[in-house]
């Protein structure tokens, strides 16, 4: 994950940062049950991504993107779509393993997706904020974070 422009030292930014690395390391346990045969263990794992990403997007779509959106409408627009077909896609795993054997691919497909997504976030988003915003903005977006509610340890393995 990217470590050159210093926006790790802003602690809604790191945070943010550590739930892209717990939920990269979550993609590659998807792809060893996909390997594996074990849809079962693919759908417990995409509740996990979907735990991770839950507060995450939220303090995203109501504290970072909102700061960025008189500069960057187009592309935080299209983030947050993205946003919207990664959830739908977990969503389908939230009461256990799904019966439409198409489900493991599309799976697959979005957890693309998200690889990408993180990549756009990482490298795009975050420094961009690190020069955008105010003082005034990061307070706006520690306040999501915090009402987000703490964070406890991602279990990523």
């Amino acid at each position: 994950m990217c470590e050159y422009c210093g926006c790790q030292a802003v602690a809604s930014i790191d945070q943010l940062t550590t739930d892209h690395a717990t939920v990269v390391n979550l993609i590659g346990h998807v792809r060893e049950a996909h390997r594996d045969g074990d849809p079962a263990r693919m759908a417990e794992t995409a509740r996990r991504i979907a735990a991770v990403l839950e507060p995450h997007t939220r303090v995203e779509e109501h504290g970072l993107f909102p700061a960025l959106a008189d500069d960057f409408p187009d592309q935080l627009a299209a983030l947050e779509d993205e946003h919207r077909r990664i959830e739908g896609a977990l969503a389908e795993a939230a009461d256990g393993t799904p019966v439409d054997p198409g489900w493991a691919e599309r799976l697959k497909d979005v957890l693309a997706l998200l690889r990408e997504h993180i990549r756009k976030e990482q490298d795009g988003v975050f420094p961009a904020a690190l020069a955008y915003l105010s003082t005034e903005q990061w307070e706006a977006v520690e306040a999501v974070r915090a009402r987000v509610g703490p964070r406890m340890p991602h279990p990523s393995g």
